[in-house]
């Protein structure tokens, strides 16, 4: 791992344990009573989405690159990220953190196999078809380090001392958010070589693919007919992808393609903008509405 990767997963780490401090055991029993939500969550992820980006990329003639990266990334599950989005949002987080769980598992299958039949029936991506293996590591270090361990350690806080965690809770939430955006302007200078012109294109794919997530999570929980706290996050889910596993496959198993990096990267950071504007957009509709 390197120091970029390990500041941002403690970066994401704290970002679930000020999330948890505001949860209780409760949520996730009511969530447990509602696997409708939990599928209405899962199917944008793994089916919706990648069926989408199959068809955008059969119609439009993109670089062979762009659109095998497009395909990694709708077949990657949600990131740790959308649990912090979707409790920004005023969204259902115990179902958000539910989800994530369970879509974090399901990747180890679902995802070499959305990427393996959205390649292979493509013509200008056939090539690039090759046996995708998921490092179960990665997925066992997202699901316990950035979620399990902060998730289990801030409820435990959370219900041990109340008094002190309400004075805890929007400093730390806070400072997460700071640690996020200099973590993002970090990896803008970092990378600033790749910030030229000639990436406009890939950007305004990028931002296009990622609204069809997030439109495609909304039209899952519409046809779910979800609560609109459940629906939140179900949105949030469908449009914030583990960008930072597809990086993690370029790199082991494309040879660090720099085209499919390009997109891969510039979906890690839009996806926060985009997230964190529609929770903003959320909250600011809902003290309209109180006032």
């Amino acid at each position: 791992m390197t120091v970029q990767q390990l500041i941002l997963s403690l970066v994401l780490a704290t970002m679930v344990f000020s999330v948890a401090l505001e949860l209780k055991l409760d949520d996730f029993r009511r969530v447990a009573t509602m696997p409708r939500a939990v599928v209405g969550g899962l199917v944008p992820q793994f089916v919706l989405l990648p069926v989408a980006t199959w068809l955008v990329t059969v119609a439009l003639d993109l670089p062979p690159s762009t659109e095998a990266a497009m395909m990694l990334v709708a077949a990657c599950p949600g990131g740790a990220l959308s649990n912090y989005v979707t409790h920004l949002g005023r969204g259902n987080t115990a179902l958000s953190v539910s989800i994530s769980a369970v879509s974090s598992v399901l990747a180890l299958v679902l995802t070499p196999f959305n990427f393996t039949w959205m390649v292979s029936t493509n013509a200008a991506t056939a090539n690039w078809l090759r046996q995708l293996s998921i490092d179960s590591s990665d997925i066992l270090w997202s699901l316990l380090a950035l979620l399990a361990l902060p998730m289990a350690l801030g409820l435990w806080i959370g219900q041990r001392w109340p008094a002190s965690v309400a004075r805890l809770r929007k400093p730390l939430s806070r400072f997460s958010l700071v640690a996020l955006a200099a973590f993002i302007v970090g990896a803008l200078v970092q990378q600033r070589h790749l910030l030229t012109g000639q990436i406009v294109p890939q950007f305004v794919i990028v931002v296009l693919h990622n609204a069809l997530g997030l439109v495609l999570g909304a039209a899952g929980a519409r046809a779910f007919r979800l609560e609109r706290a459940d629906a939140r996050a179900v949105i949030i889910e469908g449009g914030m992808q583990n960008s930072g596993l597809a990086l993690g496959i370029i790199g082991a198993q494309f040879g660090g393609d720099i085209g499919m990096v390009i997109v891969a990267s510039l979906w890690g950071m839009w996806h926060i903008v985009s997230g964190m504007s529609l929770a903003i957009h959320w909250r600011n509709g809902d003290a309209r509405s109180v006032a």
